[in-house]
């Protein structure tokens, strides 16, 4: 067999591109209206809701009419857009201020109002992407600056049915087109927070087909939520194992409304036990003061597909040696284990809403040779109520860690080798790790208006790879600020 031209240059390409792979995350909450708005602007309307704007939920207030008629059959709606303009001042590929935005919109049916039968909801969520993505044209970071960044599109989000079973609703079963940032590995003081690793974790979205069914993709599937007792909840979910029909290429683009609904796939399968304090339905007696809540969650997911080896070929060649055939290895089935954390650590005795909590979350991926990222954790401090006459805002600092799993950075060691041997001068820099950390804050402009000021930096972007305006040289340490406003209409 004759032997193949050098393959470095095809290697390198691939290293970039791997290395700078999209994360997955979820965007920031959104509050659906359980009921009518009388108030804020009834039917008659008009431009009513004008004069209600300091005290309402809702820009739009009770939206001309239409919150009160969808409720008396049942029928909740929640329109919410998030706009922020994000720049690095120094490091990446570049520098430069970028605009991205998400139009978010939820419609909700209660069985119970619609119908007087208990325990049923139907969801149906869609998405209205824009604007550019500065963590793929800027920063070239494995963890995003921003969990709304994702390709500019109109699509589905999620559309299930929930229904609660069992005495004192100790049972729920959801079915259907789910996006599982929604409730698995979930920290809600990360929330707080605008870095994508706070909301859908680096080590699945890294690793998973398409980065897994979250933000802003989902898949089809079936989950359960049991509580044998007040304090503990299991988690139980098995879902498409992709959330698109193509592995091949973005997700997003293969599935670029979010209606394919794929069931070719394997299985992603999620476990997850819960445990919370104070429990539910827990009495707080007079003179006990307010308790310091906690949960705590363990778990882990398995995916049943057909993962590629990221440093040898079918033949165990190394996929950067010019002798290889250019084929991965294929390895049946991938799985994590995970543990999160929050807690709250002080509250103050006559202001109640003042109060510190503390969160965090390790991720870990143990089939290196199949993943590019072994470990994940996130950590942050969360301050509600930080200043005087400021109830509804929050100040919060977090950080976020991930490392190169050694299979990957065997590949980058292969690289390098055959770049001498080629180039004695050639620079192919090794992967190892990439920290960021973030300080922000929310400030409440009015009950439906939030702006949120951000500064972020992070060391060793990309985990170290080379820049490639300049590949004699990695990138540099980035500096990144921005502003985030969310309105909910």
């Amino acid at each position: 067999m004759a032997e193949r031209p050098p393959r470095v240059a095809a290697a390198l390409a691939c290293l970039l591109v791997c290395a700078v792979a999209p994360a997955r995350a979820a965007p920031p909450p959104i509050s659906v209206p359980i009921t009518s708005q009388q108030g804020d602007n009834d039917a008659a309307g008009g431009a009513d809701f004008l004069s209600s704007l300091q005290r309402s939920n809702f820009l739009l207030g009770n939206l001309f009419g239409l919150r009160t008629e969808l409720s008396k059959v049942g029928i909740s709606l929640a329109i919410q857009d998030t706009s922020e303009v994000l720049g690095n001042l120094t490091g990446g590929s570049r520098t430069g201020f970028e605009y991205d935005g998400l139009t978010q919109a939820i419609l909700q049916l209660d069985t119970q109002r619609a119908f007087g039968f208990h325990g049923g909801l139907f969801n149906v969520s869609a998405l209205q992407i824009h604007g550019q993505n500065l963590s793929a044209m800027n920063l070239l970071t494995l963890q995003t600056a921003s969990g709304i960044e994702a390709d500019r599109a109109t699509r589905l989000w999620e559309l299930w049915y929930d229904q609660k079973l069992l005495p004192e609703d100790r049972l729920d079963i959801k079915i259907g087109q789910q996006s599982l940032d929604q409730e698995f590995i979930v920290n809600p003081n990360g929330a707080y927070l605008i870095n994508t690793m706070f909301g859908w974790p680096m080590v699945p979205s890294a690793n998973l087909p398409g980065g897994g069914p979250a933000y802003p993709l989902s898949a089809l599937g079936i989950r359960f939520r049991y509580r044998p007792v007040n304090s503990i909840a299991i988690l139980a979910g098995v879902y498409n194992g992709s959330p698109t029909a193509n592995n091949n290429g973005d997700a997003q683009q293969t599935n670029p409304s979010g209606t394919s609904f794929p069931l070719n796939g394997g299985t992603l399968t999620f476990v997850e036990l819960q445990y919370s304090y104070p429990a539910v339905g827990a009495m707080v007696y007079p003179g006990q003061g307010a308790p310091l809540g906690h949960t705590y969650r363990i778990g882990g997911w398995y995916n049943s597909e057909e993962f590629n080896d990221l440093q040898y070929d079918t033949d165990g060649r190394p996929l950067a040696s010019p002798q290889s055939n250019g084929q991965p290895k294929q390895h049946r089935g991938d799985y994590s284990l995970y543990a999160v954390a929050d807690q709250m650590v002080w509250r103050k005795a006559d202001l109640p809403n003042r109060s510190v909590s503390v969160f965090g979350r390790v991720v870990f991926a143990p089939q290196q040779d199949r993943n590019l990222i072994s470990v994940g954790m996130n950590a942050g401090v969360v301050y509600h109520d930080p200043l005087p006459n400021r109830p509804d805002d929050t100040l919060a600092v977090g950080m976020g860690f991930t490392h190169v799993s050694s299979g990957a950075a065997g590949y980058d060691k292969d690289v390098a080798f055959y770049g001498a041997m080629v180039d004695p001068k050639s620079f192919n820099p090794i992967r190892t790790s990439e920290t960021y950390i973030e300080l922000t804050y929310q400030y409440q402009v009015h009950p439906w208006w939030q702006l949120q000021p951000d500064v972020q930096y992070v060391f060793n972007p990309g985990a170290g790879i080379a820049n490639p305006n300049n590949p004699s040289q990695r990138l540099g340490d980035e500096l990144v600020v921005g502003l985030r406003s969310n309105v909910l209409f």
